[in-house]
């Protein structure tokens, strides 16, 4: 444990060490939330509740996929990464130091939609529901992950980033991130369902909220985290056979 805590913290200080990654991790859900949600739906207790559980699943979808996606590639690109892969120890360390250096940058994504959503809009949430809150969240995170690491371990850094933005942005405008429930337009009501995205995002509604979600979006986000799961595995097995066979 005192390996891959190693790992995370000089993982985590080479991160911060150029900030505008961590400033692009936490701008979008948080102008988001500034843009949109406070002057549209911030007055409203129910609507600034919704948005801000979409807000927050905008976020940890950005920071998975951008966090694991580029930064596993980037990293299998440094020569670093081989040789640690040669020790003793074996890629272990690094790889789990990665998955909670991931889970730290989420946390400072989701801090300011958190404070924005306290201090500028009417979103009201019990203790128990925030704690539920964080826990959707949490399960949120794992296809997203899973679709990370797949992207990391399949492609080169340079396409790992188009290919990152070209999955983060048509899935949470097609999965309905940006508007509430059953308020987003009538072909996004239909391919909804279908993207773990909307998953996602109806777990943490049901959490902090009076809502029920669709047992197809449920059944959809899990079929979709265990087929980029699988693949991810493969992906990482290649990767390996390549480099190191």
């Amino acid at each position: 444990m005192s390996l891959v805590m190693t790992h995370v913290k000089y993982q985590f200080l080479e991160t911060i060490r150029i900030p505008i990654a961590v400033i692009g991790n936490t701008f979008f859900p948080s102008a988001s939330m500034l843009f949109f949600v406070v002057p549209f739906a911030g007055g409203d207790p129910v609507a600034a509740t919704y948005a801000t559980g979409s807000m927050m699943t905008f976020a940890v979808m950005g920071t998975c996929l951008f966090t694991y996606g580029v930064g596993v590639s980037e990293d299998r690109a440094q020569p670093w990464d081989p040789y640690i892969r040669t020790l003793p120890a074996g890629a272990w360390p690094r790889f789990a130091g990665r998955l909670l250096t991931g889970l730290a940058f989420l946390a400072l994504a989701l801090l300011p939609v958190a404070l924005i959503a306290a201090l500028l809009t009417e979103a009201t949430v019990t203790p128990l529901g925030a704690l539920l809150g964080l826990g959707a969240l949490a399960v949120a995170a794992v296809p997203f992950t899973m679709l990370g690491l797949l992207i990391g371990y399949a492609l080169p850094s340079k396409a790992a980033i188009a290919v990152a933005q070209v999955v983060f942005l048509p899935m949470a405008f097609g999965s309905g991130l940006l508007t509430g429930p059953e308020q987003a337009p009538g072909f996004i009501e239909v391919i909804a369902p279908y993207l773990p995205a909307r998953g996602a995002v109806e777990l943490v509604w049901a959490a902090t909220g009076d809502f029920t979600p669709q047992p197809l979006a449920l059944v959809m986000m899990a079929v979709w985290t265990a087929v980029a799961g699988g693949l991810a595995v493969w992906a990482y097995r290649r990767d390996e056979g390549r480099r190191f066979s």
